[in-house]
């Protein structure tokens, strides 16, 4: 990986008590658990509260579906989209702020046996489930998804990291003995020629729980910032930030309008936080 040794120490609630563009970079190399896996942030977007950015679910206020983003910060706001893809931010401001930054994509560093297992799960790739494999038999493609491609996307992280409606809500601020993360090759695993290097195995942070931790924060040269990918409102706002040269680093994508037709009818802009 070439970052140095990743630190277990997890992150404070107040490091999520600021404003989401303040976070967001911040996040970068950062660190997040869910049960058995681990992935190392390295492209995020951040969005707004309610009446100041247009491309946020609280814009016009607070509803059923996005209530978590206005509660404390710190937890995990997961939703779906498109009918088929999961994606997760984090709670940023204080409760009552509705403010929060997708995660974008990342690199994982424990549990790569699960997350290759996921991803081959009939219809949990999301490149395979909007048809992006063509004349390629699907399981053929889930199997031979290069270790960069395991969490690259916010559909992708979420699968890697095992993260779906049920985790709306989760508190990702861990308060209990600090996790170790250390450098382990998987049983029966050759050693991975993708960007980590490495394979890891994570322990102390319980199955069912979420933990940010400090991992190996990326250097303020190495960041990048730009618009956010696919929204059409506030489409100029430079809140996408992201590792640059990182391979694990998703593709940016301009909104492009969907047609409609008497066959199908879009769904309309993907949501982003």
């Amino acid at each position: 990986m070439g970052r140095g040794e990743l630190s277990s120490a997890p992150l404070p609630r107040s490091f999520f008590d600021r404003p989401s563009h303040e976070v967001a970079p911040d996040l970068l190399g950062r660190v997040l658990v869910h049960g058995p896996v681990a992935v190392r942030l390295t492209e995020v977007e951040a969005y707004g509260g309610p009446g100041e950015d247009p491309a946020a679910h609280t814009y016009r206020g607070k509803t059923p579906r996005n209530a978590v983003m206005f509660g404390p910060p710190g937890h995990l706001y997961v939703y779906f989209t498109y009918g088929m893809h999961f994606c997760t931010n984090l709670v940023c401001l204080p409760e009552g702020h509705g403010s929060a930054v997708l995660l974008r994509a990342g690199e994982v560093v424990a549990g790569l046996d699960v997350a290759r297992a996921r991803r081959s799960a009939p219809g949990r790739d999301p490149a395979v489930a909007r048809g992006s494999a063509p004349g390629r038999d699907a399981a053929a493609a889930r199997r031979s998804a290069p270790e960069r491609d395991l969490a690259r996307g916010p559909a992708r992280l979420a699968v890697a990291l095992g993260l779906a409606r049920e985790h709306n809500g989760l508190d990702a601020v861990w308060e209990g003995p600090a996790a170790a993360l250390r450098p382990l090759g998987l049983p029966g695993e050759a050693a991975p020629d993708g960007p980590a290097g490495h394979a890891a195995t994570l322990t102390g942070v319980p199955h069912g729980s979420a933990a940010v931790l400090e991992g190996h924060p990326a250097h303020p040269g190495e960041i990048r910032s730009g618009p956010r990918t696919g929204i059409s409102t506030a489409k100029d706002t430079p809140w996408r930030f992201w590792i640059d040269g990182d391979p694990t680093v998703s593709p940016y994508r301009a909104h492009v309008p969907r047609r409609r037709s008497t066959a199908a009818t879009s769904v309309g802009e993907a949501p982003s936080s």
